[in-house]
């Protein structure tokens, strides 16, 4: 086994060596939090370049719809690229810890085999998870903020504005919010301004924020481009009364949730002050 340390070992260090200092334009913009191997990275550009992969299977095109749901700009290929390459550098590392794990057993055992898949598995399926769990924290930001965005527009084409007008001064007005739903708006509005149609703009917006709420606003707003709607305000105050409602819900899922989670630390305590109790009885009782 510990000839296969030493050869996962020197493959990762020649890998290393290779990779080291190249890539610097692409690995520099990346955030530290949400790539913890930034500086690994290198690595995973270098192999996924030696092996000249295409980024074209089914699997591929399943996890770009995914990756365009959570980010807001379109260029989903460079976030696929990256998405493989995070892949590959975590999968150098388990390797190199299961070398490594490895290095001192003279036999290898059936557990140590199915110990070393299920890690490498766990790297696989764990990531995917993980983007999961993005899109779902995501759809849920967007899902409280949703409310008080419907209550601005309502108000600004009840005043008098146009849907466009009201949605570009609720954009420029929340330009410093980096939040989900303020990101997707902007980037809405100049998709618009560079020339794309409305329609498609609002349709591709809702298709990104993915959430029931934003599908029916999306429905009214280009019922009311195609033929004209003078209740367009009225409707818009009735799904936003709707969208508070679907808030409270939502909140008080969290609540629910953040609840649960503390029950474990609580018995946790719980257990400790008990011990911390009958300590000085189990004492006493051994020195009668």
């Amino acid at each position: 086994m510990s000839i296969f340390f030493i050869f996962v070992t020197a493959i990762f260090l020649t890998v290393y060596m290779l990779s080291k200092n190249k890539y610097n334009d692409i690995i520099d913009e990346l955030d530290k939090k949400e790539y913890p191997l930034k500086s690994l990275m290198p690595m995973g550009l270098y192999i996924m370049k030696a092996v000249g992969y295409k980024y074209n299977t089914k699997y591929d095109q399943y996890i770009k719809q995914k990756l365009i749901n959570l980010h807001t700009t379109r260029n989903d290929n460079y976030y696929l690229k990256l998405f493989w390459v995070n892949k590959v550098t975590y999968l150098m590392v388990v390797l190199l810890i299961i070398g490594l794990f490895g290095a001192g057993i003279k036999e290898v055992s059936r557990e140590f085999i199915f110990f070393a898949i299920i890690l490498i598995f766990a790297v696989f399926y764990g990531m995917d998870k993980d983007l999961d769990k993005k899109i779902e924290d995501k759809n849920r930001l967007i899902r409280l903020d949703f409310p008080s965005f419907m209550n601005e527009i309502s108000l600004l084409i009840n005043a008098g504005m146009t849907l466009p007008k009201a949605w570009e001064k609720i954009v420029k007005d929340n330009r410093d919010n980096n939040r989900p739903l303020y990101k997707e708006l902007e980037y809405t509005y100049f998709e618009i301004k560079s020339g794309k149609a409305q329609q498609k703009a609002y349709e591709d917006f809702a298709k990104r924020c993915r959430t029931p709420e934003i599908t029916k606003f999306i429905s009214i707003v280009l019922q009311n481009l195609k033929r004209g709607n003078a209740q367009l305000s009225m409707l818009l105050r009735v799904l936003g009364a709707e969208c508070w409602e679907i808030r409270k819900n939502t909140a008080k899922k969290l609540g629910e949730e953040a609840s649960s989670k503390l029950l474990m630390p609580m018995m946790l305590m719980f257990i400790g002050i008990l011990l911390i109790m009958m300590l000085p009885a189990v004492l006493q009782l051994q020195n009668i």
